[in-house]
């Protein structure tokens, strides 16, 4: 273990480079010794197993992402703000998609720990669509929109799944349009009607 350096920060960082190059699901312990040169068993006292391996790959992508988002919507409202987060979220997914990946993975409240990257999304989304004038239960139905509006899009963008001949940019230009017009029009309304 000394010769290869391993510390829990050098194999998350690896693991995360080697999900985005083959894809979060072929990130094994095997693979991994191998990258190092080490034993499968050398893994074992840095993480307990490929779930916290996977865990921390998920921590990390989610703080990755979030600060870029956060840097992307600084000082911007409404629209500005609707694009430039979107935009942040949909080029950090398509630059990392197996880091994206990790972070779309059921995770536990004690996996998450005090980790501030999933906070901290919820915090900048919220945010964001208070300046549509939404309180609750709208937040976090607005919310739900928006990361299934997203996700889904990158999802089918990462497969392939956009076989016409229009630019996907284009689209996804005019897929955040909309948002904005249906998030200013955000329909009123009791729970349950």
């Amino acid at each position: 273990m000394v010769r290869a350096g391993l510390t829990v920060a050098r194999l998350t960082e690896a693991a995360a480079v080697m999900a985005d190059e083959v894809g979060l699901d072929k990130v094994t312990a095997s693979a991994l010794a191998r990258h190092f040169g080490v034993k499968d068993a050398s893994l074992y006292s840095h993480v307990k197993n490929l779930r916290e391996l996977r865990v921390r790959i998920a921590l990390l992508a989610s703080e990755e992402m979030t600060e870029r988002i956060a840097e992307a919507v600084a000082g911007r409202a409404g629209k500005g703000a609707l694009v430039a987060f979107a935009d942040a979220y949909r080029d950090y997914a398509l630059a990392h998609p197996g880091r994206y990946a990790a972070t779309q993975l059921q995770l536990a409240p004690e996996e998450v720990g005090d980790s501030v990257g999933f906070r901290r999304s919820v915090e900048l989304t919220y945010g964001m669509l208070r300046a549509y004038g939404l309180a609750e239960p709208d937040l976090t139905d607005a919310g739900r929109l928006l990361r299934s509006a997203f996700h889904g899009y990158v999802h089918l963008e990462l497969s392939g799944g956009f076989g016409h001949s229009r630019p996907v940019r284009e689209s996804w230009s005019r897929s955040l349009d909309a948002l904005h017009v249906l998030l200013e029009n955000w329909p009123s309304g009791q729970e349950g009607e």
